[in-house]
């Protein structure tokens, strides 16, 4: 299965935020190797919150490895393997908030990075998987939390 989102989006809980949903449609990604959508509308209640516009972005792309890596051959003498590149995969989303009342609105950049060792993804899925299943449940049951921290400052 491939990276599919599909609209209407459920967002997670976030204080001021009830039952937020984003509805988006395709966009023109920034490269060859990425998906990219852009919200156009919101649902539930979501007061001061703007959907997307040129000087405004409200967009998330995804974004795979343009040339995959692959392991070299290991050290004849030792077995190792000299190194191990990695595939890097992304998830970014960028959003315009206001600095300050009255001000020119500020990109917003949120990014997360997965660095998967080449072979592993034969070698070893199960632990590839296990490793984005903590992590985006981390950030899931974490998502109040981190979007209050952000804001205030408190951990």
């Amino acid at each position: 299965m491939t990276i599919a989102l599909s609209s209407p989006l459920t967002g997670l809980a976030q204080t001021g935020l009830t039952s937020p949903t984003y509805t988006f449609v395709s966009d023109q990604a920034p490269d060859v190797n990425a998906k990219q959508v852009a919200v156009t509308t919101l649902g539930g209640t979501q007061t001061g919150v703007t959907t997307h516009s040129s000087s405004s972005p409200f967009i998330t792309a995804t974004w795979k490895p343009k040339a995959f890596q692959i392991l070299g051959k290991p050290n004849p003498v030792t077995g190792l393997l000299p190194n191990v590149p990695v595939n890097v995969y992304k998830v970014i989303t960028i959003k315009g908030v206001t600095p300050l009342s009255g001000q020119p609105v500020a990109r917003m950049i949120v990014t997360t990075s997965i660095s998967v060792p080449a072979g592993s993804d034969i070698a070893d899925p199960a632990n590839v998987r296990a490793a984005l299943s903590m992590h985006f449940g981390a950030l899931s049951q974490a998502s109040a939390g981190i979007g209050d921290t952000s804001v205030t400052g408190l951990m």
